[in-house]
């Protein structure tokens, strides 16, 4: 007797295993690789706040960055790039210590999609590029990587990551420039 509810409860734990494992794959159609190690990022190390927001839950479905070119979560990018990551890649992206971001040059190829930078991004690369996954949140990082994309001097046709809509209305960054503070758009601020 004592046997079989020993199985039971393996058959049980197996069960319950198998869901779960189900479920982070349904969370997440794609298999985000650490840039440099290839191994699958884990997301249950990521701040929880900025989890679950639409946009987080759409990129990780589609591997596409939502806020690509929408004005609203622009400004947002840049503040977060300009405390987070200009010491190293500089104001605008021309790089210091770190590699220049705003040109077609990707240190690490698979850079050029949005899946790519994000797995760079939050799962840290070489030299002083570290994980980013407990400093920023997921939901900011898509803003960083917007802004990023922003910054792009280059001719539209290389901006690999922009819908063919995007690409069409698309201009090469030349230089500062000031952003609206809360205009329409999905990181609109709520009133």
């Amino acid at each position: 007797m004592f046997k079989q509810r020993k199985n039971a409860a393996r058959v049980i734990v197996a069960a319950v295993g198998a869901f779960v494992a189900v479920a982070a794959i349904a969370q997440s159609a794609i298999t985000f690789r650490n840039t440099i190690t290839g191994e699958v990022l884990n997301f249950s190390d990521a701040l929880p706040e900025g989890k679950d927001t639409p946009a987080v839950k759409e990129f990780m479905t589609t591997g596409v960055n939502p806020y690509n070119e929408d004005p609203s979560c622009l400004k947002q990018g840049e503040q977060t790039f300009l405390s987070a990551c200009s010491g190293c890649h500089g104001h605008i992206g021309e790089g210091k210590i770190g590699p220049g971001l705003n040109d077609a040059y990707w240190t690490y190829p698979q850079n050029e999609t949005d899946e790519g930078l994000f797995s760079t991004i939050y799962g840290g690369a070489q030299a002083s590029m570290g994980p980013q996954y407990q400093n920023l949140q997921l939901d900011e990082m898509l803003k960083v990587m917007a802004w990023v994309r922003h910054l792009f001097k280059e001719a539209p046709e290389k901006a690999t990551w922009l819908s063919d809509t995007q690409r069409k209305s698309f201009k090469p960054y030349a230089g500062h420039e000031t952003l609206p503070d809360n205009p329409p758009g999905k990181c609109q601020a709520k009133k």
